[in-house]
């Protein structure tokens, strides 16, 4: 087991930085921490350095997604399981030259997804620029994945999350510690971002989040609702890049590790929006959760 603690941040590549930019600062509620020609990184309301980075690119794609681990010798055993397990490191184990340092490795998943896993990284000490909305720090990612057994099989037998729920045998919720999932998959017929959930205090600020996104001319992708995996609460929305995000909170705790048995939810209306508003996801949600094929860390190595 790799001993990976908590879901960091998430790296995505977009064809229209600037814009996208402005959306996460200026209406979104992140705070902006640092920025050159073609990156551009968000910090939340946490103390995480940041959860969310922007880089320039042709196309919408995942540039990485980063997780915590304990210490230094923590990310070298890492290394060692990874390799041993024939899994390509992109980056070997060394001090991060990206914004908070720290000490960590990058590897590609069975889809050429970059994963990122590091340790002393600089964190937030400074007071938080409040908002009427705070998005505390990333809940977790969804990606869609070709091959919903085999990427399961790789995320639990070799870096150690562990099946939290199933819906059927269309979504797999994976955690690794006690949140109902960091990062979840869901079987599409190709790798790419699903969406990525920021989660917020209160019903109150998804609310005024919802209010906030209205009044800057967009119109949220599904919700307001309450899932039936995880219990949370949720609305999707579309970024400038066409990548949907969620704000959500009072995701389910996972109290006794020991007698926690997956379940299998189906995938009907009332369990997909236990409040019964927002229903299903539409087709156009759909569409948009879908994203377009993203081959993986070949297209963004320039960037890495």
């Amino acid at each position: 087991m790799l001993g990976i603690t908590h879901l960091r941040h998430i790296s995505l590549v977009t064809p229209n930085l600037d814009e996208q930019a402005s959306f996460y600062e200026k209406i979104w509620g992140l705070d902006k921490t640092a920025q050159d020609e073609s990156s551009v990184y968000f910090r939340g309301a946490g103390p995480e350095n940041h959860i969310l980075s922007l880089h320039n690119g042709e196309k919408s794609a995942l540039h990485h997604i980063a997780f915590g681990m304990v210490d230094k010798g923590a990310v070298d055993r890492a290394a060692e399981i990874l390799k041993s397990n024939g899994v390509p490191l992109v980056q070997e184990p060394g001090y991060l030259d990206e914004e908070g340092k720290g000490y960590g490795l990058r590897f590609a998943d069975p889809e050429n997804r970059v994963i990122e896993l590091s340790a002393w990284v600089e964190i937030h000490t400074s007071i938080w620029n409040q908002k009427n909305v705070d998005p505390v720090k990333l809940n977790h990612v969804v990606m869609n994945t070709a091959d919903l057994d085999m990427i399961t099989d790789f995320y639990t037998n070799v870096l150690g999350f562990k099946v939290t729920d199933w819906s059927e045998h269309q979504m797999v919720f994976l955690r690794c510690n006690r949140k109902h999932h960091s990062i979840a998959f869901n079987q599409e017929g190709h790798a790419s971002v699903n969406h990525i959930a920021y989660e917020v205090d209160t019903v109150d600020e998804v609310m005024r989040g919802i209010a906030n996104v209205r009044k800057a001319g967009y119109q949220e992708l599904w919700g307001p609702g309450r899932h039936g995996p995880g219990d949370n609460i949720f609305c999707y929305f579309k970024d400038p890049s066409n990548f949907v995000m969620e704000y959500t909170c009072y995701l389910e705790t996972i109290e006794d590790e020991e007698e926690w048995k997956a379940r299998v939810w189906k995938r009907v209306p009332h369990l997909m929006d236990q409040w019964g508003i927002a229903g299903p996801p539409s087709k156009e949600a759909r569409s948009a959760m879908g994203g377009q094929p993203d081959s993986g860390w070949a297209n963004v190595k320039s960037l890495i």
